[in-house]
């Protein structure tokens, strides 16, 4: 299948060097260079994935993942500078399923490519059971939805994945680096924070008071579970 990504980065050799790469990979490589070039082609052609720089001239990254996330689901590796705070930054509002900081290498962005793609194409066949139902919400493994009370919660890619791994397996505690691993399928490469920002903005969504968690709960010193019925 003909993989689409959407680069979006106002640096443009950086562009140009990461398109030449992937393209030796295999990947169909589409480009933009600031945040309304990248919202009108989201608006106008699928992607499989899109790496998006925060820092754009005119609509910045954020805002760019926000207005992607109102229409789909497609995964986004965020590029940032150093300092900036991983809470922002995933701050899944917005939306971001995973993010780089610069300066970065190359064989690492290639790495978390894979592995999101590869979570992305296998995620529904592990999963024998098409609703979980647990209390007042219900997950549809096959559709990739949640609702609550019979609304919709509308869960990025890596929070439906993270969700379905702990309610499939109640009472499972999963270590930081398991769910690393598990979800954004590398070992070595990604940042122990990425879980602790989704693990928070999933318990916003779908606990009714996420100070005090019912569902997604901590082992503390170990890791994260769900609960048993």
């Amino acid at each position: 299948m003909d993989t689409k990504i959407l680069i979006v980065d106002d640096e443009t050799l950086l562009v140009k060097g990461l398109k030449y790469s992937l393209e030796q990979d295999g990947y169909n490589i589409d480009t933009a260079y600031n945040g309304n070039e990248a919202i009108e082609k989201t608006n106008n052609q699928k992607y499989n994935l899109i790496i998006l720089d925060l820092m754009l001239p005119g609509i910045d990254g954020l805002e760019v993942c926000q207005k992607v996330r109102e229409k789909s689901q497609v995964p986004i590796i965020m590029l940032t500078a150093k300092g900036e705070d991983i809470n922002k930054i995933l701050g899944l509002e917005y939306g971001a399923d995973d993010y780089l900081t610069k300066p970065f290498n190359i064989l690492e962005l290639k790495a978390r490519i894979k592995a999101i793609l590869r979570r992305a194409n296998t995620q529904s066949t592990k999963i024998g059971e098409q609703v979980i139902q647990i209390d007042n919400f219900k997950i549809n493994t096959l559709g990739r939805k949640v609702t609550v009370d019979t609304k919709e919660v509308n869960l990025t890619a890596k929070e439906f994945d993270l969700l379905l791994l702990l309610a499939s397996n109640p009472g499972k505690v999963y270590t930081r680096e398991q769910l690393l691993e598990k979800i954004w399928g590398y070992e070595y490469f990604g940042d122990l924070r990425t879980v602790d920002v989704h693990i928070r903005r999933l318990r916003e969504k779908i606990e009714k008071d996420s100070s005090q968690a019912e569902y997604i709960l901590t082992k503390w010193g170990v890791g994260y579970y769900f609960r048993k019925k």
